[in-house]
């Protein structure tokens, strides 16, 4: 028994994509984070930190979108979706995938909750510190890709492309899109184009960024 607690386009969005990737059945609830279902005690008791995803198999609750994600290509797709343990790919797999998780994510969450870290009245100048980092980000992968892709272990794709191009349609509204970086475009384009993307669009009712 699988259940996704989800919210359309957030995190859980890398999550709900894998699973649909790998053909595994789950229940899908919706979390109103506008109406703060996510901070409810009942959430609170699956998930204390209060966000979605929550990834929920056999009755174990799992938290943190990016472990969730190996976790399922570990156990679902091992040699495909995720570098075998053995494989000489799998350390720089685990390298991105914390790259991405540490030090990529967190900025785009301070782009669109500014005023977590910075209080409401300097929103504005918390947007302006961080997007260079975010292009700067950019430009370190799609150099990466230039020289070594053109997916991020090579000539194969893995949880981490699934990952990064999740990450570059949260930077749609930002002055320079992540996607403006020809490599990078040029693999969300592989990405998006695959029936697994399509179907996850139509279960959560996104439109943007197709």
């Amino acid at each position: 028994m699988r259940a996704l607690y989800y919210a359309p386009g957030a995190a859980s969005f890398l999550v709900h994509w894998l699973l649909i990737e790998l053909g595994l059945d789950v229940e899908l609830i919706r979390v109103d984070t506008a109406a703060g279902d996510q901070k409810r005690p009942e959430y609170l008791a699956l998930n204390p930190n209060g966000v979605v995803p929550t990834y929920v198999e056999d009755g174990h609750a799992m938290f943190e979108a990016a472990a969730i994600a190996m976790t399922l290509a570990d156990r679902n797709a091992p040699g495909e979706l995720a570098p075998a343990f053995d494989a000489p790919e799998r350390a720089d797999y685990t390298q991105w995938m914390f790259h991405l998780a540490n030090a990529v994510q967190p900025l785009l969450r301070i782009w669109w909750y500014p005023h977590e870290v910075a209080g409401a009245e300097n929103a504005a100048p918390a947007r302006e510190h961080v997007a260079p980092r975010v292009e700067a980000a950019w430009q370190r992968i799609d150099d990466h890709l230039a020289a070594r892709g053109p997916f991020l272990l090579g000539d194969r794709p893995s949880v981490a492309d699934f990952y990064v191009t999740m990450l570059l349609r949260w930077t749609r509204g930002m002055p320079r899109p992540g996607d403006q970086w020809p490599h990078l475009a040029a693999l969300a384009a592989r990405l998006k184009a695959r029936p697994s993307f399509v179907a996850l669009y139509e279960r959560e009712g996104l439109t943007d960024w197709r």
